[in-house]
């Protein structure tokens, strides 16, 4: 089986490397065009790229794929099937009808629940208990195509975005080997979404972190872990940022919403809540790097009283 990856960050490229370990026969590797990263604005490859060119895999990066500009990479590698993970743009028909077995992608989710471009994020600020991964056979909708296969995982109590996702990527790509496999033996039949059911995951931007301390401490904690690697959930202390980086629930509390109530040798900054209280326990004052709060207060002030915003 001829395979071309599309895909572009590091949840596509762990599914790009699962292929290559396994021995699959990809033949080409798509990926978004190289941007400019971090304060100096160096142009670096994509994660995907990376993990291609490593094995010594063709990558083209189309700046678009209208008007069949992607068509003479097709008919030059003659794919049977075309593997998707978070490549960045909805492909057209002429890409989706090309292969054999055509377009499969894999999504971070258990679909039709939250389709989009968050949906690691969003599960964990929802307090979603379970998560997993989705195969799907592609259409010209957002995340709307047939199901495949589909694998679920619990989500912990206090596991960040960050850690579901490595756990996600690596079950990403052993759910794309399983659903090739089933394809090429016609093990297995497309079941259609219940688009009924359907929950959207938009796009995470640094507004989505602020914190409206007047929500319970539940729903507080898991905007914290779900914002955590990034933006970071935050609010404002003293007229600036305070990034929230880990925190603790605790049932009681006595204060007003966001009232800092006390500091507290091996839990944190108890914050007041809705209902209940937090324990922040890693934070990133304004200019500060990110630390333990209680390492923090060795060298500056936290105010008891204060009231965050």
């Amino acid at each position: 089986m001829r395979i071309l990856f599309m895909g572009t960050p590091d949840f596509a490229a762990s599914a790009l490397k699962a292929l290559i370990n396994a021995g699959r026969n990809v033949v080409g590797a798509v990926s978004q065009p190289d941007k400019p990263k971090g304060r100096g604005h160096k142009i670096v490859p994509t994660e995907v790229k990376t993990a291609a060119m490593e094995a010594g895999i063709k990558v083209y990066q189309p700046e678009t794929l209208k008007d069949n500009a992607l068509m003479p990479v097709l008919d030059e590698l003659k794919p049977d099937v075309i593997v998707v993970a978070a490549y960045g743009k909805i492909l057209p028909p002429y890409i989706i009808n090309y292969p054999k077995y055509g377009c499969v992608n894999i999504h971070a989710s258990l679909l039709p629940k939250y389709r989009g471009a968050a949906p690691i994020q969003w599960a964990v600020i929802n307090g979603e208990k379970v998560t997993g991964v989705t195969t799907m056979k592609m259409d010209e909708g957002l995340d709307t195509g047939d199901i495949l296969l589909m694998e679920d995982t619990e989500i912990g109590e206090y596991e960040t975005a960050g850690e579901l996702f490595d756990r996600l990527a690596v079950m990403g790509g052993e759910l794309i080997i399983k659903t090739l496999d089933a394809l090429e033996a016609d093990f297995v039949t497309p079941v259609p979404q219940n688009h009924s059911e359907h929950t959207y995951a938009p796009m995470i931007t640094k507004e989505t972190g602020r914190i409206d301390w007047t929500k319970s401490a539940k729903e507080i904690s898991k905007l914290i872990c779900g914002m955590n690697p990034w933006p970071l959930a935050w609010t404002t202390y003293k007229g600036e940022a305070l990034k929230i980086c880990e925190a603790r629930t605790e049932c009681g509390s006595a204060g007003k919403a966001g009232e800092i109530l006390s500091l507290d040798k091996g839990k944190g900054l108890k914050i007041a809540c809705g209902i209940g209280a937090v324990y922040v326990k890693t934070a990133q004052f304004a200019g500060s790097k990110k630390m333990n709060v209680e390492d923090y207060a060795r060298g500056h002030e936290i105010e008891i009283g204060a009231v965050l915003e």
